[in-house]
Parts: C-alpha cells; structure tokens; sequence
C-alpha cells in the first residue's frame, strides 16, 4: 500500500497539548531580504536602513553587518510554522509574550520549534483555536525571537470528539524589566537629523495619540510575493477555492509590516521592536483595501543602555484613514474599519 508523501497539513484533532513540533526548512537571511522588505513596505527605519548609522549606535561590524527589520526575522520564523500549525487555518487570532532576543543580521540562518500549549473546540463543531509557544533561533543556537500565538483551524470532521478545553494564561505585557536590550546598543551619540526626528522618548505623553497619515493600497500581487518570501502557505493567501467567498485573504503579518513602516512618520525614532505584548487581527483584509495607521502611547521606561529609553505602543491599523482614531465603539466593540490592535514595546532614544 502506498504511504502519502504529500502534506495535507494538520487539523485541529491532530494537535495535543504538550505536543513539540520541529518545523522544516531552516532559512538563511539575505541582504535581498532587506531589499524586498524595503520594496515591498515604506519603511525608513535609520538602523535598518543604513549601516553607518547602525554603527554609530553599536549594531554593526565588518564581520557581521547590520541588523535587518525586527518583522524580517519575525515573518521568516513565523513562516516555518504555517505547513505545521496553520496550513488548514481559518485565520490568525492574536499573538502574546514575543520578545527580540538578538538582533538578525544577513547570513543567520533561522530555525523553529513549537509547543502546543492549548485547545479550545467552538460551538459550531467545526473549527478549533490551537495555542502554541515558537521559538526561533540561529545558527549559533542563541534564542532569536520567541512568542505565543492562537489560530482558528479547521477540523477534519465534525463527528470528531472535542478535545479537553486548555486556555493558556498567557501575560497582558512583556515587562519593561524584561526587555531584551541588543548588546552594545549606546545612543547617547544619536543622530536625529540621519534619523529623520528630533522627537525622543521625552517628548511623549502615555495617551498620545499620533495619526500616521499616510496610507497604501494593498494589491494582491504584493502581499502574496511578501507571504511567499517569508515561505508562509496558508492556503487563504494564495488559492481563490480556499475560502466560500473566493477571495485571497491578507496574511496578518503583512498588515503588521504595513502599520509598523507607516508609524515612521510620527514615530522615527522608535527604532527596534523589542517585544510585542498582545495582538489582534480584528477584521480581514484584502486587495484594494487602503491601509492606514495610528498609535497610542501607552508608557515609557527608561533602560540601563546608555541613552536608551522604551516607548509602549498601540498601533492601529484601519481600512481608509480614520482621523478620529477610534478604537472601539460605544458597546465596546472594535470600530468599523479596525483591522489590527497591535501592543509593542519599542526602543527609542532618550
């Protein structure tokens, strides 16, 4: 008899709590990484940007270059799980506890491992949420990035019984205490005119709100070259039959790039992406969607760095520009046009 050899991809019955995944197909970084990044997505970002000025703040060496975006090294770990965890997915639900260990740099090659750490059946006996806890690390076998998240995936049939409830307990935040600072980062000898802000961690007040202003008209030609190079292969991204409406849904992280490129223009300076707390993909988008972003200062902090402070943050992303920035209505539901609620920590000088 033969044995299948392709990969149907797991569905809800095959994922037990406790289960360990070993995801296929280590991925090294390259500088046409940093390229398409920077095509694909407006960011201007000075320290992924430029290595002279990655330099000037001890982020990079002739040995090893300077470090690429934090999302990079993000989409290409979170890509290795999706044959595993999320190719029979209905849609990414959220993330929690992700914290950037070491910055990635060109030449690092990224492997990941997953840990089912919940299961929850819905009501409609169709479809289940499956937790799991990632972790990426490089060629050195040093931790890169590591993070929780909870998807909605399929179920093989209904007939099958539902799994013993486990709901993780998941933190709200990454502390401030917790943060992993990059080694050697020093900006005590910032340069504000290269970076394109004078606005440092001073200059912000906890409830701030900074809209973004500009925007950009997703297409599906964009985000599916994007969720093809990070190797991601839910089938809702690609195929028109993978979904009742026919359409090709928008890979979350993608929506994330976006939102995050778009906050340079208010918030230049907030440089690297430490740790994202919490998130969620509150309503799909897709082509012909105009994406648009603002933010909220939730807190500062300041760190032992030398002139290295923390700017909280919650960045919205909205279909069509919402100049009123609202994130939830009277009812406490998400306003009409919400497409991402996303809480982050990033590094700023002070």
């Amino acid at each position: 008899m033969a044995r299948m050899k392709t990969n149907p991809g797991n569905f809800f019955e095959d994922f037990t709590v406790g289960q360990v995944i070993d995801h296929a197909t280590p991925r090294t970084v390259t500088e046409g990484d940093r390229a398409l990044y920077g095509a694909i997505y407006p960011t201007r970002f000075a320290v992924p940007s430029s290595a002279e000025f990655a330099a000037s703040v001890g982020l990079a060496d002739q040995e090893r270059g300077h470090p690429v975006e934090e999302l990079v090294g993000f989409h290409v770990a979170f890509g290795k799980t999706v044959p595993d965890v999320s190719l029979n997915a209905v849609a990414n639900l959220g993330y929690a506890e992700c914290r950037f260990h070491v910055p990635v740099v060109p030449g690092d090659t990224l492997r990941t491992r997953s840990e089912v750490i919940g299961l929850k059946e819905n009501s409609n006996g169709r479809t289940g949420v499956v937790w799991v806890r990632s972790t990426a690390t490089n060629q050195r076998g040093e931790v890169a990035i590591d993070w929780a998240r909870w998807v909605m995936v399929h179920k093989r049939s209904t007939e099958s019984p539902a799994p013993t409830t486990v709901v993780p307990d998941l933190a709200p935040a990454v502390e401030a205490a917790d943060l992993v600072v990059p080694a050697g980062l020093d900006f005590s000898s910032y340069d504000d005119v290269a970076a394109g802000s004078p606005h440092r961690l001073g200059d912000y007040e906890v409830g701030e709100r900074i809209d973004h202003v500009d925007g950009v008209t997703l297409t599906d030609a964009e985000h599916m070259m994007a969720t093809r190079l990070w190797q991601n292969t839910a089938k809702v991204h690609f195929t028109t039959d993978a979904r009742p409406d026919g359409r090709r849904l928008v890979y979350g992280g993608h929506v994330i790039s976006l939102a995050r490129a778009l906050s340079f223009n208010g918030l230049a300076n907030a440089q690297l992406v430490a740790a994202i707390n919490a998130g969620a993909h509150v309503a799909p988008a897709f082509a012909d969607d105009t994406v648009h972003a603002w933010s909220e200062v939730l807190d500062t902090a300041t760190l032992e760095a030398p002139g290295v402070g923390a700017l909280r943050l919650r960045l919205v992303a909205t279909r069509g520009r919402d100049e009123s920035m609202t994130l939830r209505s009277e009812d406490g539901t998400y306003a009409d046009g919400v497409l991402l609620d996303l809480d982050y920590w990033a590094l700023i000088p002070r």
